[in-house]
């Protein structure tokens, strides 16, 4: 048995910042590791403790996360931190399952068109790697937290509208196969927030115990008002990436994952406490600029500053 209940407490909202992984995924240029590793070690310092750290995917394709095991290393010397790594087959979880790090991730498509395409497998295909992935996990020594994300869970850039019943199906056969969490992605900011709270509240009925986490882009200037629905339909994890930073292949224009800062500042808003000090948040952008100036960030709160009399320490 995982213990993933010491790492999403069902009593209190989880942010994850993905910038590391998701992020990077399509930047030309990208951090050196000393640069990612004071990135981490910053926002650690600012109270981040989940971090999406890289994947475990051929380096000469995505030479951003060649070096994945020093981040891993970097994350596992911080009291308290969580690292997160994506794997999308057996080689790379194995790798994984060597390196140490905490949760591994995998991804099935909602689509059939879009899991061909993407993966060239079906989505039972994806769903059986899911299953061995959780296999392979069962017969490790660490036992690491096992989630997958249903990609374009609400909304397909090849068939446009998504099934919610088709989402859920995939969902309860996630759980079934042994996952610790199931993530819905709204990988191309298709979605508002009621479909948003729809899906969301119907996924965290069949979960139970388990927690879920809602993965949204903002590809639409959606990404707040999806987050805030996604909180009132009972998730408590969330994903962002700092300055928001990323973009998918399937969205083009897209201005990539919800902004990490606006997001603490929105569930504080709300009265759910995150502990992360917004002022040593921001300031962690300094790293980004110094590191790929071309890339564009975003975020209202970095921009205007927190509101008059605002502290900007979280509860």
């Amino acid at each position: 048995m995982t213990r993933y209940q010491d790492v999403y407490p069902s009593n209190r909202v989880v942010l994850r910042e993905v910038g590391l992984r998701d992020g990077l995924q399509l930047v030309k240029k990208f951090p050196s590791t000393a640069a990612k590793q004071q990135w981490i070690r910053e926002e650690y310092a600012a109270g981040v403790r989940h971090f999406e750290v890289g994947s475990f995917l051929p380096a000469k394709t995505f030479p951003q996360f060649v070096d994945v095991r020093e981040v891993v290393a970097t994350i596992a010397s911080l009291p308290g931190a969580h690292g997160i790594a994506l794997a999308l087959n057996e080689r790379g979880v194995n790798e994984a399952l060597e390196s140490g790090v905490a949760e591994i991730a995998s991804v099935v498509s909602a689509t059939e068109e879009h899991s061909q395409a993407n993966a060239n497998r079906s989505r039972e295909s994806a769903i059986a790697n899911v299953r061995r992935m959780v296999e392979l996990r069962n017969a490790s020594a660490h036992k690491p937290v096992v989630n997958a994300a249903i990609s374009m869970a609400l909304g397909c850039s090849i068939v446009g509208d998504v099934d919610p019943g088709e989402v859920i199906r995939i969902a309860e056969k996630l759980y079934e196969a042994g996952v610790d969490m199931v993530v819905v992605a709204d990988t191309v900011g298709y979605a508002g927030p009621r479909q948003v709270g729809d899906l969301t509240r119907a996924v965290v009925k069949i979960a139970g115990s388990k927690p879920v986490c809602v993965h949204l882009h903002d590809t639409r200037g959606m990404g707040i008002a999806n987050a805030s629905a996604a909180l009132d339909a009972g998730a408590r994890v969330l994903d962002g990436s700092l300055g928001g930073l990323g973009g998918c292949t399937f969205a083009p224009g897209a201005t990539g994952n919800v902004v990490f800062e606006d997001l603490v500042f929105l569930c504080e808003s709300k009265g759910f406490p995150t502990g992360i000090d917004l002022g040593k948040l921001i300031a962690v952008r300094k790293i980004l600029r110094a590191e790929m100036p071309d890339e564009a960030l975003y975020g209202g709160l970095a921009r205007a500053g927190l509101p008059c009399g605002t502290a900007a320490r979280a509860a």
